[in-house]
């Protein structure tokens, strides 16, 4: 008995040793744990990483013809005189369509973007299952050169139910041309798409500053707007 205590306690202890660090061991050859993949010692939970440079963190969807990389802008802030900090440029959910040049390939060369401004990610959100929206961009809308360049983005439920469509058509009367990419959403991928820019709302009208009471670039951990790439926003009227 005493030793078939030691044996069990043993076991036992190996079993732990092995979870800890992610070590495979059978429970009758038949409970694999290294399904589990435990490790020790990887924790981000309480670490504090420098953020430097421009900051990526888009929700990407693949499909055969095209993707779609969405992510949201945030805002840039302007000191006043007065001490206070107010928007300078407001932030945006930028959509980003990637035509397919192969097999698992994407020409990221030709991308095509499009900015939703706050009201036009609150439509987005507020999509039912047989809702469908549509958007136009014209950047001379108020000009005698309005039409020149236009771009249309159409979210539509699909006919047989169980996700959506969207599409992106961007119309060059300059030079003629007229570009469409549309990229099928399941169910579940455009949930994440509702659920991303319901989160990412309040940030690109800037209220999480408003809130925290840290306007852009102060201490405490928060990150400076004005580091976030805005290169894209930059380019949406460069096609």
């Amino acid at each position: 008995m005493i030793k078939l205590s030691r044996l069990l306690s043993t076991s036992r202890n190996q079993s732990s040793k092995n979870l800890l660090y992610g070590k495979d061991f059978n429970l009758g050859d038949a409970f694999p744990l290294h399904t589990f993949t435990s490790r020790a010692g990887i924790s981000t939970s309480a670490q504090n990483f420098g953020l430097k440079g421009g900051i990526v963190a888009p929700y990407t969807v693949y499909k055969g013809k095209a993707a779609l990389s969405v992510a949201p802008i945030l805002p840039t802030f302007t000191k006043l005189d007065s001490g206070l900090h107010v928007v300078d440029r407001r932030g945006v959910v930028m959509l980003k369509f990637i035509p397919a040049i192969g097999e698992r390939k994407y020409d990221w060369e030709k991308k095509q973007v499009f900015a939703l401004n706050p009201t036009e990610v609150g439509s987005l959100i507020s999509l039912g299952s047989s809702d469908s929206c549509e958007f136009f961009h014209d950047p001379s809308m108020l000009s005698s050169n309005a039409g020149q360049v236009r771009k249309s983005l159409s979210i539509k439920p699909h006919a047989t139910g169980g996700g959506y469509m969207i599409s992106l058509t961007v119309t060059n009367n300059i030079l003629k041309t007229r570009e469409n990419v549309s990229v099928p959403f399941t169910t579940a991928e455009f949930a994440v798409v509702k659920t991303a820019c319901s989160y990412a709302l309040p940030h690109i009208l800037g209220w999480d500053k408003l809130t925290n009471k840290l306007p852009a670039g102060s201490a405490g951990g928060r990150v400076d707007a004005s580091k976030v790439d805005r290169r894209d926003l930059d380019a949406e009227w460069d096609k």
